[in-house]
């Protein structure tokens, strides 16, 4: 039989340690069609003017038809229902308390909706609005209109390690060729990058660590070259960056191209500010698609990087073998019928003195049975002139 010793709680100790593992993301992953999942939910009446729409995109580290693709992170936007934007294109409100917007606008119920869904989610309170910085009182700092990032906990885990935030971000987008006779820098396929990136960081969060009741530990994302310019704010536990559209993009940039809006007699084609005109008038995929290609870059670069935290509870067990203990085996080859250790050499049959090699260590409950196994790399020799003592871990 096993020779069994009870371990004491002098003998056990808890540990609490923090794996950190660095991500990076890049840039054609967001930019690409195909990787990037649209899941259209929205869907206008039959017709010229017929809009079908996603609320969110997922963007995928591959095409995301593979079964081997991975889930990066969602990105979405949304409007706050007393923002200027939703002032803008709104007629008021009907009988039934639902707000109208103008036939120019489309789908402002359910980018107000995703903005309510966040602020109850981050901050507990639907008609909350964002600030930047989090803990300002000041209206200025509002966020009207929010981009979302939601991070995949394979890449976020228990969190996002502070001040290890940075992302490049271009503020604006190019026009198509000026010989063009509708340059656009809405449509995905006629843009590109070239008035300069940004990076984004959250630098000094260490240092002035904010919380949320619901959301946990929030930090200023700011912008590198100039601290004092806050665009967003990180939500660490959640993974969730939250980006002011009005303070990371350029808001007064004229943008150019076709927009199928409701109402409008075939496709139109608009030349107004990015906030609040297109905005309001486009649909979520018009515009998750013009940011997600414009905005991020289209290259094989890493456009966004952090290190996430894994936290790894540890329980330590030391088993200790004193000198005289677990000296003989329970191997039933062990000894002879009459009880005596069979040895290799005959000769000394009468005098050796008894020996063991540890392989394993098993942990057992009160009631003997079997609970966790322990195997050595190796066997280690056990007699009577050796004190050891084995250190089982168990993670979880």
């Amino acid at each position: 039989m096993a020779t069994f010793k009870t371990i004491s709680s002098a003998d056990i100790k808890t540990t609490r340690t923090t794996l950190n593992q660095l991500v990076d993301f890049v840039e054609e992953d967001v930019s690409g069609s195909a990787t990037r999942k649209k899941f259209e939910v929205f869907v206008t009446s039959s017709g010229t003017n017929a809009v079908t729409s996603s609320l969110f995109q997922t963007v995928f580290d591959q095409n995301y038809t593979l079964q081997t693709a991975n889930e990066i992170f969602d990105l979405t936007f949304g409007v706050h229902s007393g923002s200027a934007t939703a002032f803008s294109a709104s007629l008021g409100v009907d009988t039934n308390g639902k707000i109208l917007f103008t036939s120019q606008s489309l789908m402002m119920r359910e980018k107000i909706n995703i903005y309510r869904q966040f602020s109850q989610t981050l901050l507990g309170d639907a008609s909350a609005k964002f600030r930047a910085p989090f803990s300002s009182t000041t209206s200025t700092d509002d966020i009207d209109n929010a981009l979302f990032l939601c991070f995949k906990r394979l890449f976020v885990r228990d969190g996002v390690k502070r001040e290890t935030f940075a992302m490049r971000f271009f503020q604006s987008s190019s026009a198509g060729h000026a010989s063009d006779a509708h340059p656009t820098n809405i449509g995905i396929t006629a843009t590109n990058p070239s008035s300069g990136s940004v990076i984004f960081t959250d630098v000094g969060a260490a240092s002035s660590i904010e919380r949320s009741q619901f959301g946990g530990d929030v930090g200023n994302i700011v912008l590198a070259s100039d601290t004092s310019q806050t665009v967003g704010l990180m939500f660490y536990q959640k993974g969730v960056a939250v980006l002011d559209m009005e303070r990371a993009l350029n808001p007064s940039q004229i943008m150019t191209g076709s927009l199928s809006a409701v109402g409008a007699t075939g496709v139109g084609y608009i030349s107004a500010s990015f906030v609040p005109h297109f905005v309001a008038s486009a649909s979520m995929d018009q515009v998750l698609d013009h940011v997600a290609s414009t905005r991020f870059g289209s290259g094989s670069n890493t456009f966004l990087t952090f290190q996430n935290n894994t936290k790894i509870n540890s329980t330590l067990v030391f088993c200790r073998a004193t000198a005289d203990e677990f000296n003989y085996s329970s191997n039933p080859s062990y000894t002879d019928s009459e009880g005596r250790i069979v040895v290799i050499d005959e000769s000394e049959q009468g005098t050796q003195k008894s020996f063991s090699f540890v392989s394993t260590v098993g942990l057992y409950d009160a009631n003997e049975e079997l609970l966790a196994t322990a195997k050595l790399s190796r066997p280690v020799e056990k007699n009577d002139e050796k004190d050891l003592t084995f250190r089982v871990r168990l993670d979880f």
